[in-house]
């Protein structure tokens, strides 16, 4: 009696070990997977990072529904297919566009390319405020006129001079002493496409 006691009380033990060996067993399992599952991501994301650049390039002219002519830097300009994703009724003179490296298909559009800053400073609607509206800033306002106006206007004159135009000015100061109001006389002074405060301020 006491030695079939004696058995059962190890084979309850040896139950309990393979119940915990079983529970260990378990949690290795589930650590393979998720370490496989983090490998298989590695994988791709290494294959995505190994596969060659693209060239980006501008449309220069749509050419039918199949083709077109891109401008890649520095290289110069190509005739395209255009890849069955990209719709072509979107494709405009100027957009960015991508190429894939090998064959140099056009596989995808891209946004505009903007300058954060710059699109901080656009503005919806040309102010209406001007020069003469501007009190006591005479000496900067007929720097401006030197650095900016003759450059837009007459950019020959820094050219038979043999000096590189002013890229742009840099209005510093306290508020309220004209450093808006000197911009917005600045683009109502020049109220056309061609000139922003992006492009005034590069």
């Amino acid at each position: 009696m006491a030695l079939d006691s004696y058995y059962q009380n190890k084979i309850e033990a040896m139950k309990l070990e393979i119940l915990k060996g079983q529970a260990v067993l378990r949690r290795l399992e589930a650590q393979r997977n998720d370490y496989n599952s983090r490998v298989r991501l590695l994988r791709e994301e290494l294959g995505l990072l190994q596969q060659p650049g693209s060239y980006v390039g501008e449309v220069v002219k749509v050419m039918g529904t199949k083709k077109v002519l891109v401008k890649v830097h520095p290289e110069g300009k190509y005739v395209v297919d255009i890849a069955d994703s990209v719709d072509v009724t979107k494709l405009t003179v100027g957009k960015r566009v991508t190429l894939l490296s090998d064959s140099y298909k056009l596989e995808k559009m891209l946004p505009s390319s903007v300058d954060p800053l710059v699109s901080l400073m656009m503005v919806e609607k040309v102010p209406d405020s001007t020069y003469d509206m501007i009190g006591g800033l005479d000496q900067q306002i007929k720097e401006i006129k030197e650095v900016i106006e003759l450059g837009l206007k007459h950019p020959e004159l820094f050219e038979s001079l043999g000096i590189a135009q002013p890229k742009g000015v840099l209005l510093y100061g306290p508020p309220g002493t004209g450093k808006t109001l000197l911009a917005r006389a600045i683009l109502n002074k020049h109220d056309d496409k061609e000139v922003s405060l992006g492009k005034l301020w590069k």
